[in-house]
């Protein structure tokens, strides 16, 4: 197989968005994404946009008591009944934190799951178009949340943590019920990221990097630190947060979710982390030598993420995508492969120049998820579920995408982590 170095220093695809937004736009585009909630085919009891009202107020109250300088907040319009976030610097803790542990959540309705009724499609959730495909076949309406980005299965049934797209005010973090219903947690973020477990959450808006727990779907023990403009968190790793300084330039650091000014650390030759081990290491990929393309490695946390041997790993050349098997064996990761992008699976037992790397199948899209040590999902550029099984992979027996019933032209399913 050859493989060539090139692709992109783990860019963001977030939008370059100004906080200096006519207000008349801000309203209209979260007007848009609350109204979807408004327009629920089965009603939803009480006044939700006088309970929304009544939470804020009391929300913001308690927060100015407690000498929070909140600089912008989020004001639920009376006679629109949505939010509009106002057009100077964002709040004090990055993002409008939507929560009243005095009541229950608006718009939620504790309804059991149905019947498991339809043919699974997969050994994990998916979510596509409004709908969430369990692995047990059951299938649930997604009520308001928009185009989702990321999502994971909760235990016990308590249905899904999600992440919606990037929008004119931001991501938002919603709280899914096992009926589909949904409620707001985080809104106006630049981005979000969830643990393994769905029981914590960071993101960063603007200047401020924040984390949270999540406990009974409320946001709970906020933590912030301030951090560049440019940074932004990639995923939890032990309890800490891996931010990446610049989306142009080497270097990460791992926030341990402490108050205060972000400590950016010494590394400024790490490229791209891919993923962490089972016991603490990241790995990633770091330039070889001065002009040389990039090579996989592994990075040790406890040596402020120097590489933790001297041998460098294969160069992929891909665009930053990839995820660790549980058991810490393998790496599926974004690569070229015979001069086309493909998605590749690299032996991690013996991570040296001789890696072996095998063609897994077409280049990912969005997020992969290992159902098992050795099988992973995820979606193509077409819209097709990959299935990727570790034997046949090695095997030289790449996996090919399987059409989605049901699915639109052009949509890329989400397969969802968790559960």
């Amino acid at each position: 197989m050859n493989d060539v170095s090139g692709g992109r220093d783990n860019p963001s695809d977030l939008p370059n968005r100004s906080v200096n937004v006519p207000s008349d736009e801000l309203e209209g585009a979260v007007r848009e994404a609350l109204s979807r909630r408004v327009a629920i085919a089965r009603a939803v009891p009480g006044d939700a946009a006088g309970a929304a009202i009544r939470r804020a107020n009391r929300i913001q109250r308690r927060r100015t008591l407690a000498g929070v300088s909140l600089a912008a907040v989020a004001i639920v319009l009376v006679g629109a009944g949505s939010i509009q976030l106002r057009a100077n610097q964002p709040p004090a803790g990055g993002a409008v934190m939507i929560g009243d542990p005095d009541r229950p959540p608006v718009g939620t309705r504790s309804i059991p799951p149905g019947p498991d009724t339809e043919t699974p499609l997969a050994e994990v959730d998916l979510v596509f178009g409004e709908t969430i495909a369990t692995a047990q076949g059951r299938r649930v309406p997604l009520h308001g949340t928009g185009v989702l980005e990321r999502a994971h299965r909760l235990t016990d049934g308590h249905g899904w943590l999600a992440v919606g797209a990037p929008t004119l005010v931001g991501r938002f973090l919603w709280s899914v019920g096992p009926d589909g219903t949904a409620q707001v947690l985080l809104a106006g973020a630049d981005e979000i990221v969830l643990d393994r477990e769905g029981r914590q959450v960071a993101w960063k808006q603007g200047t401020v990097l924040a984390a949270a727990g999540i406990v009974n779907g409320e946001l709970a023990g906020t933590v912030r630190a301030e951090a560049p403009a440019e940074a932004m968190p990639l995923r939890f790793v032990d309890g800490a947060v891996l931010v990446k300084l610049a989306s142009d330039r080497p270097g990460h650091v791992l926030w341990r979710l402490s108050p205060g000014p972000l400590d950016q650390g010494t590394d400024r030759a790490s490229l791209r982390v891919f993923d962490a081990l089972p016991d603490g290491r990241l790995v990633g990929e770091v330039a070889a030598g001065p002009g040389q393309p990039a090579c996989l490695t592994v990075l040790d946390p406890a040596r402020n993420l120097a590489p933790a041997q001297p041998d460098c790993g294969p160069r992929l050349g891909g665009d930053g995508q990839g995820t660790v098997s549980p058991d810490g064996r393998w790496l599926l990761v974004n690569g070229h492969s015979g001069g086309q992008d493909a998605a590749l699976l690299v032996d991690l037992g013996r991570l040296d120049p001789s890696a072996e790397v095998r063609r897994a199948g077409p280049a990912m899209v969005g997020t992969a998820v290992w159902s098992a040590p050795d099988t992973a999902y995820y979606a193509d550029s077409s819209g097709g579920l990959v299935r990727v099984a570790v034997d046949r992979a090695v095997a030289d027996r790449p996996a090919r995408p399987t059409a989605l019933p049901g699915l639109s032209g052009g949509e890329i399913p989400v397969v969802v982590s968790g559960g």
